[in-house]
């Protein structure tokens, strides 16, 4: 019940309408505090369910005390109290509390509250909880999206398009999975954290990947979802700065974020890059990124993500399309590929090649990730091969090859490009 009362006001903000002050100072700490707070009251409960009601309760509770006693200077605080008061009511009412209060109440709990970038890990306890290599990979988004980011229930349903029962019955699944296995809510040790952190930077960039291209719907892009990855990316930077790799996703996700507006114009229609107004692309968003790469790159060997976001950046910096320089892509993709031999790596690094060398050696790389098979299914393979036969002026090929990249696609901005490039090539234009 606490979570579709909290829904209200935060989904009002997120869509534009108008708040009162009280309500948007609500909406916003819930979409900055949310991990601090549930965090802290999983320190008090060891319990996910229970912190997690307990927060949203706090939540409710300053909706309705904010109006009358006013916006509290740290609203991190007052929530972070009020929802640990509201784990212990639920602990007393379970008749436990005399049993787990020595265990689990903090001599300091009475202090004052710090500010909550002060305690970091916290947010990392929670973070490597739902990204646990234990969990499946989809538990581990969706998981992230609600204990994380504080994502409701039913819009995580709508953004994996499943029923918000199914979506219910996943949460519960993984928070039992955690509770069974005995998935401890800890910071890896030293030696774990490099395996466990790219887990983690995994999950976050496969959820912008989701809303940067959503994979169904009207809409090409899911501003929500590339936000709320954006977010996470910024905070686990800010919580591992000495984890070059973290850098490096931010970095990628910055430069991608920096041509959001620009990907589709003002019908929705998808834009290729080379169409693409370089003029409206962020560049305050491109320089942070290019001071990560810096950073990242200076530091030490470059890993998987600093390596596409270092891809990202020389698409950004040419000051036209034609002006990339694509010698320095492939370049960037021989090493991506040497470290991360991914067949989807491949077939980007075959875009490139096709700019060095022409498309006839690119098709032949096309063609063996074919035959490969990893990629059956995979949309952008068809795609990637429709436009290298156009090239060659295979263009009856290219159609087919269009056509079959529609045939996989359910994203309304995707399948009316893919459909007019067919029909703009069958017919000879």
């Amino acid at each position: 019940m606490a979570e579709h009362a909290l829904r209200g006001p935060w989904r009002r903000d997120h869509l534009g309408g108008t708040l009162s002050a009280v309500e948007a100072a609500v909406a916003e700490s819930h979409r900055r505090e949310w991990a601090f707070v549930l965090a802290a009251t999983v320190r008090v409960t060891r319990d996910l369910d229970t912190a997690e009601e307990a927060v949203q309760d706090a939540y409710v509770q300053a909706l309705r005390t904010w109006p009358r006693d006013g916006v509290p200077e740290r609203t991190g605080a007052w929530l972070t109290t009020v929802a640990r008061r509201n784990a212990l009511n639920v602990l007393h009412r379970r008749k436990t509390l005399e049993r787990k209060l020595p265990l689990l109440l903090e001599p300091e709990d009475d202090a004052p509250m710090p500010e909550p970038d002060t305690i970091p890990d916290d947010r990392l306890r929670l973070i490597f909880t739902c990204c646990h290599p234990a969990l499946a990979p989809e538990a581990r988004i969706a998981l992230t999206l609600r204990l994380v980011c504080g994502v409701a229930t039913p819009d995580i349903a709508r953004a994996f398009l499943v029923a918000e029962a199914t979506m219910a019955a996943r949460l519960t699944r993984a928070k039992k999975k955690i509770a069974t296995a005995r998935i401890p809510y800890r910071v890896p040790s030293p030696e774990d954290l490099p395996a466990r952190v790219d887990a983690v930077l995994t999950v976050i960039h496969l959820l912008y990947a989701t809303g940067h291209t959503a994979p169904s719907g009207q809409d090409l892009v899911r501003d929500d979802l590339t936000d709320r990855a954006l977010d996470l990316a910024r905070m686990l930077h800010l919580l591992l700065p000495a984890e070059r790799e973290t850098a490096g996703l931010l970095a990628l996700l910055l430069v991608h974020h920096a041509r959001r507006a620009t990907r589709t114009d003002e019908h929705g229609r998808l834009l290729r890059l080379e169409e693409q107004d370089r003029s409206a692309w962020d560049r305050e968003l491109i320089a942070e990124a290019d001071r990560l790469l810096v950073g990242s790159l200076t530091a030490g060997p470059p890993g998987r993500f600093t390596l596409q976001a270092a891809i990202a950046a020389v698409h950004a910096q040419a000051a036209t399309y034609e002006r990339t320089d694509w010698r320095e892509i492939l370049t960037l993709y021989d090493e991506l590929l040497r470290i991360w031999p991914s067949p989807v790596v491949a077939l980007n690094r075959a875009v490139a090649l096709s700019m060095v060398e022409g498309p006839e050696a690119a098709l032949a790389e096309v063609e063996a990730l074919e035959r490969d098979g990893r990629l059956a299914g995979y949309r952008y393979l068809p795609a990637t091969k429709a436009d290298l036969l156009h090239r060659l002026r295979r263009d009856a090929e290219a159609v087919e090859a269009y056509r079959a990249a529609l045939a996989l696609s359910d994203n309304a901005a995707e399948q009316e490009f893919l459909a007019e490039r067919a029909a703009g090539i069958a017919a000879g234009s």
